[in-house]
């Protein structure tokens, strides 16, 4: 772990051409190199703690592709930054102040809202809340969600390829977009923003830039796919002895609900007592149970329709032994309530103190035995240690977390015992035929584990296109596949 950010940062390294450059590119009020700038130092988690030469803050592609031009001409990397939600160490700089931050958090607009076409086209920097403002003021909705939506941004739920809660239904962010306005390494800018189902002309530039973390080009725009509104939404609550459970109720809700279906959150025991914990005002509207299953039905029938299918569902499945007891949302606010307590369970975990983050993705056939046996096998190894365990079961990402036992300093848990945890799950994970980053990104924190668990020839084919799309290695080093 890196240590703190100095309380002032005054002492930068960049060389005084290159900041003059900067400033005539974006104005020398939105180059900043002094002061309090641990807000893009500093990640989410309180985990990466690096050191800017400078923060550059432009406002339009123009000026993005001017800061990437002076920055190859002076030799300076870029570390691209959205709403710095990410949570892998993929969008804060490195300690040697010699790194330029590239913050798109001015470039927010809306571009265009196509409703025949069904697509908006936004900026970068705007924050997915408003994206999705944006759609539903036209009747329409994007149907991407996280937690993070209230600050993360659209280039960097692209960059990461992001999932969240709805994907059980329509995929992770690469699903969502149908173009991307990029600015290269060179500072060249593909003007791809095309909003085309149908496109079959060469080689798939959209999907290379998505998940490549900024480390090939920069995201300054992208046209999104959306779709009609719902008429109704109907949320529950279920409670589940076991995984086993949860997965035939999931099978139940997909085979009666069809793809109206579209929100399938699993929730276990201790990552709801960290809740109750932290959040005592949060209401839990079930006795605890091994398992809280989170279910989402979104439809175009009307509301009564859609919410009596919903709850004759449910009944059938109390019926039949798939969970052991349910709540149904009478209102909006309920609806909310229910997802404030899913989405509240990280908020938990940051105050309990450091932990060591999994987000892995499994046959979702696959998820109980590897739970029972993981479980097994960490408490074995590590007693005392705390397993919160949460996620999409829908779609078989789970967020796998382990944290240090009662009364143990959790940042020495972390330092001392984070790379022997890490093998013990993502060894489990690969025999299972699963992946050790389902939605959060590699960034730098999972560099090595890429070199390692994917295949030579997918390495050696990522550093290829690495060093032929940025051959002098300026676009967020260090970060994805090291070169």
């Amino acid at each position: 772990m890196m240590s703190p950010p100095p309380t002032s940062t005054v002492n930068r390294a960049l060389y005084p051409a290159l900041l003059d450059a900067l400033a005539r590119a974006v104005g020398p009020a939105n180059v900043l190199v002094e002061g309090d700038l641990s807000g893009y130092e500093l990640d989410w988690r309180r985990r990466w703690h690096g050191r800017a030469g400078a923060v550059v803050r432009p406002q339009s592609t123009a000026e993005v592709a001017a800061v990437v031009k002076a920055c190859a001409a002076h030799g300076a990397s870029i570390v691209p930054q959205g709403g710095n939600t990410g949570l892998v160490g993929g969008g804060v700089p490195d300690d040697t102040g010699r790194q330029v931050v590239l913050s798109l958090q001015r470039m927010q607009r809306v571009r265009q809202l196509d409703t025949p076409n069904l697509t908006l086209t936004v900026e970068a920097g705007c924050v997915l809340q408003a994206a999705q403002e944006a759609a539903r003021q036209a009747g329409l909705w994007l149907p991407l969600s996280l937690a993070a939506e209230g600050s993360c941004t659209i280039g960097g739920n692209l960059a990461t390829n992001a999932g969240g809660t709805q994907v059980l239904r329509f995929g992770n962010a690469r699903s969502l977009c149908l173009g991307l306005e990029v600015v290269t390494a060179d500072g060249a800018v593909w003007e791809g923003l095309s909003g085309l189902r149908k496109d079959n002309t060469g080689f798939d530039l959209r999907d290379v830039f998505i998940g490549s973390e900024g480390t090939l080009g920069i995201i300054t725009a992208a046209t999104l796919a959306l779709q009609p509104a719902p008429r109704s939404r109907t949320t529950a609550l279920a409670a589940c002895e076991s995984l086993a459970q949860a997965l035939s109720l999931l099978d139940r809700g997909r085979r009666r609900l069809g793809p109206a279906l579209t929100g399938f959150e699993v929730m276990g025991r201790f990552a709801l007592a960290l809740v109750a914990q932290h959040f005592p005002q949060i209401q839990q509207p079930l006795p605890a149970a091994p398992w809280m299953v989170l279910l989402e039905q979104s439809s175009v029938e009307d509301d009564e329709t859609a919410r009596a299918t919903f709850e004759s569902m449910l009944e059938q499945a109390l019926e039949a032994g798939d969970c052991i007891d349910a709540v149904v949302a009478s209102s909006l606010a309920q609806s909310a309530a229910l997802w404030h307590l899913r989405e509240s369970i990280p908020l938990a975990q940051s105050e309990e103190g450091l932990n060591v983050k999994h987000d892995i993705a499994l046959p979702v056939s696959a998820v109980p035995e590897f739970v029972a046996t993981t479980d097994a096998a960490l408490l074995a190894a590590f007693p005392g240690a705390r397993l919160v365990n949460f996620g999409h079961l829908g779609d078989g990402n789970l967020h796998y977390n382990v944290q240090a036992p009662p009364g143990d300093a959790a940042a020495e848990f972390l330092q001392r015992n984070e790379a022997a945890i890490n093998r013990l799950v993502y060894d489990a994970v690969q025999q299972r035929g699963g992946s050790f980053s389902a939605e959060h990104g590699i960034g730098r924190l999972k560099v090595h584990e890429l070199a390692e668990r994917k295949s030579a020839v997918a390495v050696d084919l990522m550093r290829r296109l690495k060093r032929a799309w940025d051959p002098h290695g300026i676009l967020n080093p260090g970060r994805v596949v090291e070169v």
